[in-house]
């Protein structure tokens, strides 16, 4: 393929959805770099353009087509290729965008590069995905290059049937990674210069199983097995958990992450509903007072610990009661944040059979979740005032101010200092800005104080 600057082809890539896509994406950069194209941003007019999509919030054609749209006004002979979840369930109709040449399935995107070369010259546009069944490989993935964590992929696919979701028809069955390639890959992320590493997957507590045993057959051990060995990786400064469905986050691994050596006290847990007969029609394998009680160990253990939650509103027969008690049980809970998900059907899930909620009602239940959790984040960030706390700045700089985390993900603002650009920064949390990150003080040395205390069990 020739390229349209340079001596080498060019491509860019634009990704859609979750954490998990945009580690695939990095991953399958670096197979083009090693095929010896070249990294461009997405408006240099790329001879090659890879989509990453999502499915699983709606409209997800409409955001494909428009990210082609694009791609194709910065050079309209420019190759686009579409891969990801809506890649895998709707290959037929992502063909149907004009200026798309290749659509490929969930394991068939880890060769694009190989994929474009043997049909680049093929003027039909050309789908590649074989069925979700046959899927039972696990392909390695990390981000890398653009910020100061990078998001590595531990599990894919999902063997739980939510009955509003289609991931499992999207990613297929469980499966995982191996300890050592693993560990292989956290040691090469932290060799890069990388400070913090987020462990994700669609359902890392699942960790172990192998994909291609419908007997849901343990090769590599548990999650916690292997949160145990990643945090004996030199190198490493501190690790995340992406998400963790709440009956796999047994007691045993918060009592680990309170005690280890460079897992933070941030953990996001699912509750989606906090209604049992919502929860019930969701197919999902708990009940809130289970969840109650994890966010309750969770505090005792490590009382600054940051909680976030997934919760979506407006499912198929919630009630206005139904929604005030998810609501008020949301309330009552000492947790951090949410992350609020309006419902919207899904093709080939029990849910879409269902009677639906009006999209009006959907919309102000989601209205008053958002301002929930925005009272939760603010309380969150306040208690936090006074300590002091260990904050990883990045890159990102705007009017002389840069920006981090702490460990327990609150986001914090102070004066721009090029020394302080991916480096871990003991810092005192002073006040709350008027746009809701924290003002800091940058601090010489890290009092002896501990922010986070450990009791036991």
């Amino acid at each position: 393929m020739q390229a349209t600057t340079g001596t080498n082809p060019t491509v860019a890539f634009y990704t859609l959805g979750c954490k998990l896509n945009f580690s695939e994406t990095s991953a399958i950069g670096r197979q083009f770099m090693e095929e010896g194209y070249r990294k461009v941003s997405f408006t240099e007019g790329a001879d090659v353009y890879v989509i990453n999509t999502c499915s699983v919030t709606d409209h997800a054609d409409k955001k494909c087509r428009k990210v082609v749209q694009q791609a194709l006004k910065h050079n309209p002979n420019a190759y686009v290729a579409v891969i990801g979840c809506y890649a895998q369930l709707k290959p037929d109709e992502i063909l149907e965008i004009p200026g798309v040449r290749m659509v490929l399935g969930a394991q068939e995107k880890f060769s694009l590069p190989q994929h474009i070369q043997a049909q680049k010259h093929t003027e039909v546009p050309v789908k590649i995905a074989g069925d979700i069944s046959e899927v039972n490989r696990f392909t390695t993935s990390w981000s890398a290059g653009d910020r100061t964590r990078s998001f590595l992929k531990v599990q894919d696919g999902c063997n739980y049937s939510c009955s509003f979701c289609t991931i499992p028809l999207a990613r297929g069955r469980s499966r995982s990674g191996s300890p050592e390639s693993l560990i292989a890959q956290a040691e090469s992320i932290a060799a890069s210069g990388i400070r913090e590493i987020v462990l994700t997957g669609v359902n890392i507590g699942d960790y172990g199983l192998s994909g291609e045993d419908q007997n849901r057959f343990r090769i590599y051990g548990t999650f916690l097995d292997l949160i145990k060995k990643l945090d004996e990786v030199e190198g490493v400064k501190r690790y995340r958990i992406s998400s963790i469905e709440p009956n796999l986050l047994s007691n045993d691994i918060i009592r680990f992450v309170a005690e280890s050596k460079r897992f933070v006290p941030h953990f996001h847990i699912p509750l989606q509903s906090g209604c049992d007969k919502i929860l019930r029609l969701m197919r999902r394998r708990y009940l809130r007072a289970l969840y109650a009680e994890r966010v309750s160990t969770i505090k005792r253990l490590m009382p600054d610990a940051c909680i976030g939650v997934d919760v979506i509103v407006g499912f198929p027969g919630e009630t206005e009661e139904d929604f005030l008690d998810t609501y008020q049980f949301l309330q009552s809970l000492d947790i951090s944040y949410l992350h609020v998900f309006t419902y919207s059907e899904r093709a080939n899930t029990p849910a879409a059979e269902m009677e639906q909620i009006t999209p009006r009602i959907r919309h102000e239940r989601n209205t008053q979740l958002q301002s929930l959790s925005d009272k939760k984040r603010y309380a969150f960030y306040r208690s936090q005032l006074g300590k002091t706390a260990t904050v990883l700045f990045e890159q990102e700089e705007k009017e002389d101010m840069m920006y981090g985390f702490t460990e327990q993900y609150v986001k914090v603002a102070a004066p721009y200092d090029p020394l302080l650009v991916n480096e871990m920064v003991p810092v005192r949390l002073m006040e709350i800005r008027e746009d809701g990150l924290v003002k800091v003080q940058v601090l010489h040395e890290l009092p002896q104080q501990k922010l986070v205390s450990t009791p036991g069990l």
